[in-house]
């Protein structure tokens, strides 16, 4: 009888706040790790705000390939943002406390903003393609309008799509355990605390990754491929060297981006046996890619480069040199 009243307490019972438990198994010397995520967060911000002062400043940046670089720039700090504030308040300050609101929001948020940053690259790859492949129609199909609507038709997608997430997860019943193993509140690191039936939510997370990433993946890549055989194709090795050079740094964050995906995928599936692996790695691409895009296309795309320089002040230096 005593068995039967604790169990219907227990199912009755329901969690009123999610425990964020940080790194698993190195909670010894995980603090030493907010120096480094702190550092790449302060750049993100302030590489990326500087990417769109130049762009909005910069009268000859004001060109589709450049508008949708801002437009990842955006998405890169809103990401970077949803994230690491709460884990460097965990690594330093021990608040790993989050309501459960607050822990769905911000489940919202990761998923809105990671499948956004895919679609931006699909974008990136579409207009690269057609500037390479069809250079003569490139004005009259790439404008600002169209630069404006597939903005749009991005949000709309990630936004209405990614609202099943938190609403499926805010359905289960949090009965006993509250600790998340994690310093993020991760979608499958969230439900799999629920005491009841899971399923349907494993099942629309996998749906979703496949039909948003997957299918901007497989696209990004068809885009790059038509390229690379367009520019084959050019006799004048002049003409293969400039396109393959506005091209490389797509390419190089693209695979970044995507590798990334692939290794956090496969290593979720070993995630019990060794959950530090896929939450490093979840944690390492969100903090990561926000920092390290700016820098890329700064290095290599000389009239943003040439921008920032004015922006800060050096133009007349390097001139000078």
């Amino acid at each position: 009888m005593d068995i039967a009243l604790s169990a219907i307490n227990n199912s009755e019972f329901q969690v009123s706040e999610f425990i964020l438990m940080g790194f698993p198994g190195i909670h010894e010397w995980q603090a030493w790790l907010s120096l480094p995520m702190a550092l790449f967060y302060l750049l993100a911000l302030v590489a990326n705000l500087l990417i769109l002062i130049t762009i909005s400043k910069e009268p000859n940046l004001h060109q589709p390939m450049y508008q949708f670089l801002g437009v990842l720039a955006i998405v890169d700090i809103g990401m970077a943002t949803t994230s690491i504030p709460k884990i460097l308040a965990i690594l330093w300050f021990d608040a790993k406390a989050i309501s459960l609101p607050q822990c769905f929001a911000q489940m919202y948020a990761i998923n809105s903003f990671m499948f956004m940053e895919s679609g931006t690259f699909l974008c990136m790859a579409v207009d690269r393609y057609i500037a390479i492949c069809y250079p003569l129609q490139y004005p009259f199909i790439v404008t600002e309008a169209f630069v404006i609507k597939a903005t749009l038709s991005m949000v709309l997608r990630n936004g209405l799509l990614t609202i099943p997430v938190p609403v499926l997860a805010a359905q289960r019943h949090y009965c006993s355990r509250n600790e998340i193993d994690h310093c993020l509140c991760s979608n499958l690191g969230v439900t799999s605390l629920a005491c009841d039936d899971i399923i349907t939510n494993k099942l629309y997370h996998l749906l979703l990754a496949w039909l948003v990433a997957g299918s901007d993946m497989i696209l990004v890549f068809v885009s790059y491929a038509l390229i690379i055989h367009s520019v084959l194709r050019l006799n004048s090795a002049e003409a293969i060297s400039k396109a393959l050079s506005t091209c490389s740094s797509h390419i190089i964050l693209i695979l970044f981006f995507y590798t990334a995906v692939v290794l956090i995928s496969i290593t979720h599936l070993a995630g019990r046996r060794i959950p530090l692996i896929p939450n490093l790695l979840n944690v390492l691409h969100i903090v990561i890619p926000p920092s390290l895009n700016p820098m890329v296309y700064a290095l290599r795309m000389q009239e943003l480069k040439t921008g920032i320089q004015r922006v800060l002040g050096l133009g007349e230096y390097v001139s000078r040199k």
